[in-house]
């Protein structure tokens, strides 16, 4: 396979350019909105307004945590010693566990103003993520980023301008953090659950599959692996999610 060399910018009007990733990240709310509408319909405790202003809260948590989780868990020392480059958001950097922590304190701000519960909300909007994720990771494979290490595998994909084959792994993390995932969650939340299942079920399927495909994935150049020549910090902060979701899953047990 050969890297079709995409061109980032989707649209030149020359007083503003449209770029690929930012339509990827419009997919990725649009997508969450009306799923978040038919889910609300088959609910009797969501309704269209608070879809709309769950959906604003989320994007909020997912733009502030995305960015500053990545300056914080990546750029430690950069943000360290100017943390106003949280705000050169025109270098890229966006990092999914920050998204995810912003997510999470976003939900709390939104539950206070509705009167929700924090697992009623979670599990509600889990089968909504995963389409989000795998537009990102699109997004990713058209700006030329975020590519796995160098093979001989079929299964690799040529890169003209790096003159190498690379693991595309942004279309691994695409498939299985993207659509695997929203199959199965989409799947499983169409009957009612015990709390927490939905929400444990996404932490364990999401916190594997970034696990797994890190292995094949260049850890970030500033930080290289962390330990045992393998180990990086998406796998370290996946680890966690991992452990929680099982945690949750045996507390619903014990219920």
């Amino acid at each position: 396979m050969i890297y079709p060399d995409i061109n980032p910018i989707a649209l030149d009007l020359g007083f503003v350019k449209i770029y690929w990733y930012g339509i990827m990240y419009l997919l990725a709310f649009l997508s969450a909105y009306f799923l978040a509408n038919y889910r609300a319909k088959q609910l009797d405790d969501w309704n269209k307004h608070q879809v709309e202003d769950m959906i604003f809260y989320g994007a909020m948590g997912v733009v502030a945590g995305g960015r500053f989780g990545y300056m914080l868990f990546y750029n430690f020392d950069i943000f360290l010693s100017n943390p106003l480059t949280v705000f050169a958001v025109q270098n890229g950097g966006m990092s999914f566990h920050g998204g995810f922590l912003g997510v999470l304190l976003a939900m709390v701000l939104f539950n206070r103003k509705y009167n929700k519960t924090f697992f009623t909300t979670m599990d509600f909007i889990a089968p909504l993520v995963p389409l989000g994720l795998g537009f990102g990771r699109l997004g990713n494979f058209i700006n030329n980023e975020l590519w796995g290490k160098i093979t001989t595998s079929p299964l690799g994909m040529f890169i003209k301008d790096q003159d190498v084959t690379r693991y595309p792994s942004q279309l691994y993390e695409a498939f299985l953090e993207g659509l695997v995932l929203f199959i199965v969650l989409w799947l499983f939340s169409r009957k009612s659950r015990a709390p927490m299942t939905i929400s444990a079920l996404f932490l364990i399927l999401y916190g594997s599959f970034r696990f797994i495909v890190e292995f094949v994935r260049v850890p970030d150049v500033q930080l290289g692996y962390l330990a045992f020549g393998w180990l990086t910090m998406g796998q370290l902060l996946s680890l966690p999610m991992i452990v929680l979701g099982v945690y949750l899953l045996l507390k619903v047990k014990r219920v």
